[in-house]
């Protein structure tokens, strides 16, 4: 499972351009998305809100492969890192990768802040309502977020639709 993020220019095309490009590189099928959330940003408050989504799929890839798949598609998408939590057009952060635990450099799965984020836990729980989360399932720590600021924007078949 993927999270998807974004506040600067259209981070809604830039989703659609990297779901599009791993689906052409065969390197994920796209199974399942979210709704297109509006949050507030997180870590740094000062900077414009995002648009969120979680999507599901199936690779044949490796766990590493994966990332490094996301990272490049951020990348042909215009993404330059310059501050933790702060603005991008697009951010892919790999958030379960089956039932696997990982803790390799730079790859901690399943994503260790994910409990945290409210922004990741709502739509998560629209397509992974009964996944477990250590002791908890998504739908459970969903409603157990706060939901301040979140607004649903479009439905998935109104942001996504698949080539």
């Amino acid at each position: 499972m993927i999270g998807l993020g974004g506040n600067l220019g259209d981070p809604q095309s830039a989703f659609i351009h990297a779901l599009e490009r791993l689906a052409a590189e065969e390197s994920f099928e796209v199974t399942a998305v979210s709704s297109l959330w509006r949050t507030p940003p997180w870590g740094v408050a000062d900077q414009p809100d995002y648009l969120n989504a979680c999507v599901r799929g199936k690779t044949m890839l490796s766990a590493q492969s994966l990332l490094q798949r996301l990272l490049e598609a951020e990348l042909a998408q215009g993404r330059v890192r310059k501050k933790r939590w702060g603005p991008r057009n697009i951010d892919l952060d790999l958030l379960f990768f089956g039932a696997h635990s990982i803790d390799e450099e730079g790859l901690v799965l399943p994503h260790p802040r994910l409990a945290e984020r409210a922004f990741v836990l709502l739509p998560l729980a629209e397509i992974a309502p009964d996944w477990c989360y250590r002791e908890d399932t998504i739908r459970s720590l969903a409603e157990a977020a706060d939901p301040s600021g979140l607004e649903k924007i479009a439905a998935p078949g109104e942001w996504w639709r698949p080539g």
